[in-house]
């Protein structure tokens, strides 16, 4: 088995835990590094780019962060090992040595699943962005400026939204800058495309959610002012004023490697569930509780 490795070199938390993951997967797999991360690894093994990169899956060390920058530049199945501060889309905490070495024997022995997840393409005015596994973000490009977004489905101009910006997003990204904009969350075994509003004039809107097949359509107006497009809070693009951003469901999906995580349990102790999250006792240890009768 041949496993890629990259790790967010900044952390140096995350920096150790792959070191350890790196020295526990080299007497079991064929170990390569990414290029990105050559220096932090240096002289431990064959160095590949992310884009290049050939290997049975990828193992990213980081938060959510590491591991969306990963998606964009990867098409290999990711392992994300959690050394960050949220991590919704991790598999393993990287805190359990224990559940580290586990996760890399499972993963060596073949005994996972994958899992593949919606993602959404961007294009502006014919020029494709990177792939987007949580959200497209088209905001002004001044702080505090409201706009006017002219919003089309299907080609067919539907409305208008005065805001600070908009929030597509898929399903995995329904916990995240769009559950911020009071978005609801969706299990991202479903495939839908997320519409919320950020800061709107009228407090009232609410998000929406749409048929995966749609195409969303946005364009600022008046056409003399810009703003900018954000894919995944990863990559930045100047939307110059007038320009028409279309956003649709990608042929190209998102795969994770699972050893059996369920979605609403994972979000348990995060904070971001509508119920309270508090163990009560079930009718049976209700009775059990209760003296007995005289």
């Amino acid at each position: 088995m041949r496993v890629g490795i990259t790790v967010h070199p900044e952390k140096a938390h995350a920096v150790v835990i792959a070191r350890r993951v790196v020295e526990a997967l080299r007497p079991r797999a064929e170990v390569v590094i990414a290029t990105e991360n050559a220096e932090t690894f240096e002289g431990i093994g064959p160095a590949e780019p992310l884009a290049s990169m050939r290997a049975d899956a990828l193992i990213a060390i980081g938060g959510d962060g590491t591991f969306l920058w990963s998606l964009q530049r990867s098409q290999l199945p990711l392992l994300p090992i959690h050394a960050g501060t949220v991590g919704f889309l991790a598999e393993v905490e990287g805190e359990s040595p224990t559940a580290v070495e586990q996760a890399l024997d499972r993963l060596c022995r073949g005994e996972f699943h994958l899992e593949e997840r919606m993602r959404l393409a961007t294009e502006v005015e014919g020029r494709h962005l990177p792939d987007a596994a949580n959200d497209v973000v088209v905001h002004t490009a001044q702080v505090a400026k409201m706009r006017h977004f002219e919003i089309a489905v299907d080609g067919e101009v539907v409305g208008q939204l005065r805001a600070d910006g908009v929030i597509l997003a898929t399903p995995t990204g329904s916990t995240s800058y769009s559950l911020s904009a009071s978005g609801p969350i969706i299990d991202p075994s479903l495939d839908a495309i997320e519409f919320t509003a950020l800061a709107p004039f009228r407090s009232s809107q609410r998000s929406v959610v749409l048929d995966p097949w749609r195409t969303l359509g946005l364009r600022l107006l008046p056409s003399e002012k810009d703003g900018v497009v954000v894919v995944d809070g990863q990559s930045e693009f100047v939307l110059r004023g007038g320009e028409r951003v279309q956003v649709y469901r990608s042929p190209r999906r998102a795969s994770f490697v699972r050893f059996g995580t369920r979605f609403v349990p994972h979000l348990i102790g995060k904070g971001v569930l509508p119920w309270n999250e508090e163990k009560f006792p079930s009718r049976q240890e209700v009775h059990a509780a209760l003296p007995p009768r005289a």
